[in-house]
């Protein structure tokens, strides 16, 4: 059996570092070798694990033993660009550098967007391909981030096959040319080389990731309205990029038996919301951790978390076996096939607001938002076979 992943993803503060990282913690007490690596330019693992270490000490990128079996890792951009990115990064420096940019500017600005994601593929990769750990779980950044990380992939592989090589050939034309009449540094071919190693070292990441039987998406949300709008958008970008969703984690629960009014109506108002969400992500399955009198820091407070949180699911093992969406374009023609098992047609009812898509099944109430190329198009007709609802778009676009 191979290495086993596990992304959990969110929008920001909703205590995805300690979800990971009290999954880490059971993961490693069961036996398993667990790496939780911070996919976050803001790293907080070491927090969460209340180490005794420096404010901005993240041991080199490097993994560090936090227990027996469970390790941690940070990874330092500035070390991963001496590792993966010299030519580009000492490229993108000098031509900052001539553009008038002071020298140490200039290389902080070389930086650019999407480094510190290949990056972290790059570590996935080689951790798959070398099964070093049997479980690696990754604390995803805020969800725009984490999509970035996902597609960052599919994006490299279309710029590879159809983009690299021509404009390769086309600088190392214009070379001698530009020269002769400008100061402007072009990239050299060890610039090319750079980017064609780093794309051969990621080759074959994006089966991992799109691999249900490997990858799993844990999409952790707390008991709010606008937090909730952005879990259903995460669930809508990593269903486009075919990624398996199969467990979504409602963190912070209040719990009944307060006695003031205002903790009342609070209680009341999470309730109506974890309908919602049951509804909404239906039929993966929802588990809950509760909202604990003390700030979740450290080994044990973190293990107690996970504990309350999974009972006794094993956290390493597929807790939804389907893909619950799939956005289909193909010659034209759009389609959506949603997962839908222990229902008949007569109790599906469609509705479509906007750039959602409302789907009823009796009392329960499932909002799809789609994306930017179904979001204007109407829906035509839905056939439901076996277990799988097809719903085919029409190519008419509707007002905007």
């Amino acid at each position: 059996m191979g290495m086993r992943i596990l992304l959990f993803a969110g929008k920001g503060g909703v205590g995805k570092t300690s979800v990971a990282a009290g999954t880490g913690i059971l993961l490693a007490e069961r036996g398993l070798k667990t790496l939780v690596m911070s996919l976050d330019p803001a790293h907080s693992l070491s927090d969460a694990f209340d180490l005794d270490r420096r404010l901005m000490d993240v041991n080199k990128g490097r993994p560090f033993a936090v227990a027996e079996r469970l390790w941690i890792q940070e990874l330092d951009v500035h070390e991963e660009i001496q590792k993966h990115w010299g030519e580009v990064y000492r490229y993108l420096s000098l031509l900052l550098n001539v553009s008038g940019l002071d020298e140490v500017l200039a290389e902080e600005l070389a930086v650019l967007p999407g480094m510190e994601e290949v990056s972290a593929l790059l570590h996935v990769n080689r951790y798959a391909r070398e099964k070093a750990y049997d479980v690696l779980i990754l604390d995803c950044a805020p969800t725009a981030e984490s999509i970035r990380f996902v597609s960052v992939p599919k994006a490299l592989e279309w710029y590879m096959e159809k983009i690299f090589r021509m404009e390769r050939n086309l600088f190392r034309a214009a070379r001698p040319v530009v020269r002769r009449i400008s100061d402007v540094p072009l990239p050299e071919d060890a610039y090319f080389a750079s980017i064609e190693r780093l794309f051969q070292k990621l080759r074959g990441v994006d089966a991992i990731l799109t691999d249900p039987g490997t990858t799993s998406v844990r999409l952790v949300t707390n008991l709010e309205k606008m937090v909730i709008r952005e879990t259903q958008r995460s669930f809508m970008f990593f269903s486009l990029h075919q990624l398996g969703i199969d467990a979504v984690i409602v963190n912070r629960v209040l719990t009944e038996g307060a006695e003031s009014a205002f903790l009342k109506a609070l209680i009341h108002q999470q309730q109506s919301y974890l309908h919602l969400v049951t509804s909404a992500f239906r039929p993966i399955p929802v588990f809950t951790a509760p909202y604990f009198e003390h700030e979740t820091l450290g080994y044990e407070r973190l293990k107690k978390l996970a504990r309350a949180l999974y009972g006794d699911t094993p956290p390493h093992g597929i807790l939804y076996r389907h893909q619950p969406v799939k956005f289909l374009s193909e010659n034209g023609h759009h389609r959506i096939l949603v997962h839908f098992p222990f229902v008949s047609r007569d109790e599906i009812l469609l509705h479509k607001v906007g750039d959602e898509l409302i789907i009823r099944m009796g009392t329960f109430k499932k909002n799809l938002v789609l994306p930017r190329a179904f979001a204007r198009l109407k829906p035509e007709k839905a056939r439901l076979e076996e277990d799988t609802l097809t719903i085919s778009f029409g190519g008419d676009h509707e007002p905007a």
